[in-house]
């Protein structure tokens, strides 16, 4: 399976690119939960400190504030969310 990939701080003009500002976005409260991705997501983070284990022993990644994350299709997770959360994102 595919991992979790973090590019910390893209340049504006990357997200510029990529449309980041027109996504949706979502927010999440401290909290822990498990999580599947059906479709590879895509995410900015606007807020807030995260990490996410992949289920089956895999390393944690954790992420943050002006990160770009991409999380691949199939992924099993549990999402542990240290500092409330919000996110642009774009699924597919």
């Amino acid at each position: 399976m595919s991992t979790i990939k973090v590019e910390h701080h893209p340049s504006e003009e990357q997200l510029n690119a990529l449309g980041v500002s027109g996504w949706p976005t979502w927010s999440k409260e401290v909290s822990v939960f498990p999580w599947h991705f059906g479709e590879q997501e895509i995410a900015y983070i606007l807020q807030g400190e995260v990490t996410v284990t992949p289920d089956g022993g895999g390393d944690p990644v954790s992420f943050g504030k002006g990160d770009l994350v991409i999380f691949p299709a199939g992924l099993s997770c549990t999402w542990n969310v240290k500092q409330a959360l919000r996110k642009h994102y774009q699924l597919g």
